[in-house]
């Protein structure tokens, strides 16, 4: 028999302890509370701007470090985020196919985003320097990060990168397989209520006068 390519990828358990939904479920629980806490920062934020406020002379630049569209913009994204992953642990809880789906769309959006960033330091290598220039002078570790050989340090990088990709791969695969775990089961239910209440049968119209004269009709049919 022939099967998906992808069947292999297939497993009901992640980090080889636990079923897949509740991998989503606590995974879900945890993105909820950062992004709670991202937002009562932002929050705070918002009521005293003088204490989150940086000036242009504290960063070493000609910008601000946030300024009131940026913390708007932050806060309507931190709300999304908590409305995405509440959709996700209540649809894995509750056996939700679909109230997966943006969260899974979020973890794509996510990977794609950090595999660009590798990508790009790949390819312009020399962005790495540019960013560590534009850092405050006050930035922590800035000159000994400086100090180190531009090769080694984009190698240093990517392999940094790497291992976040390969994280972030793995926990997609946990939330895609949660949501055909579901799925399959909520599919395989259906057709067992079905099969079990499938009693209707359709008989031709033997007696009807529209039809002319009385038939008599076939004999029953008895199964094996």
């Amino acid at each position: 028999m022939l099967s998906s390519p992808w069947a292999r990828f297939y497993s009901n358990s992640c980090c080889l302890c636990c079923h897949v939904r509740t991998g989503t479920i606590i995974l879900g629980v945890w993105y909820l509370i950062i992004n709670s806490v991202v937002l009562l920062i932002l929050l705070s934020a918002l009521t005293d701007p003088d204490q989150y406020h940086l000036t242009s002379a504290e960063l070493g630049g000609e910008f601000e470090f946030m300024d009131d569209a940026n913390m708007c913009i932050a806060t309507a994204i931190s709300l999304l985020m908590i409305l995405i992953c509440a959709m996700a642990t209540y649809g894995a809880y509750k056996q939700h196919a679909a109230w997966i789906i943006p969260f899974f769309c979020y973890q794509i959006f996510d990977f794609a985003l950090n595999t660009l960033v590798a990508i790009s330091v790949l390819v312009y290598p020399s962005t790495i320097q540019d960013y560590l220039r534009q850092l405050p002078n006050n930035f922590p570790y800035k000159e000994e990060i400086m100090s180190v050989n531009p090769t080694c340090l984009v190698v240093i990088i990517l392999l940094f990168i790497s291992i976040i990709l390969a994280f972030k791969g793995y926990l997609i695969s946990c939330v895609w397989n949660c949501y055909r775990y579901i799925n399959g089961r909520n599919n395989s239910d259906v057709l067992v209520y079905i099969t079990t209440n499938d009693t209707a049968v359709l008989l031709p119209p033997y007696d009807d006068p529209a039809n002319g004269a009385a038939k008599d009709p076939p004999p029953p049919y008895v199964s094996a």
